[in-house]
């Protein structure tokens, strides 16, 4: 079909000639009402965001030499934010000479794992960043 015949028929039905594919040999266009179809694009794109799920990121920072009432609170925080679906970045903080405890640290985020580890997967791995040993812990 000519352009000039393609026109006429959008205008004989009040809709709009719109180019779908203009790379195409030949060229496809389609009648439509275009101010609709942007219309209902911007809905499916509304709706697709709402579903999408969404997540934060929580840190829990402890030393190595955190108390055992304290290091139990802490974890009844984790519990909450996996609970709420959020990604928890623990930090064990070192200060001066701690650093020599940085075995202590590990072990301390290990048991941070186990603990977890029904509810939770170590997204990342315990690494050393300078004074700080982080792990991420993600809701299964």
């Amino acid at each position: 079909m000519t352009i000039d015949e393609a026109l006429a028929a959008a205008e004989n039905f009040n809709l709009d000639l719109v180019e779908i594919s203009p790379n195409g040999k030949p060229p496809v266009c389609k009648i439509m009402d275009y101010g609709r179809f942007k219309y209902e694009q911007t809905k499916k794109q509304h709706e697709a965001k709402k579903k999408q799920s969404s997540f934060q990121l929580k840190e829990i920072k402890v030393r190595p030499k955190t108390g055992e009432h304290d290091l139990q609170t802490k974890m009844g925080h984790i519990r909450k934010f996996i609970d709420r679906k959020d990604k928890v970045k623990v930090t064990v903080i070192f200060r001066g000479r701690e650093i020599t405890l940085s075995q202590k640290g590990r072990e301390l985020l290990s048991r941070i794992a186990q603990e977890f580890e029904e509810i939770a997967v170590v997204e990342q791995y315990p690494k050393f960043e300078g004074r700080t040993m982080m792990m991420v812990l993600a809701p299964k």
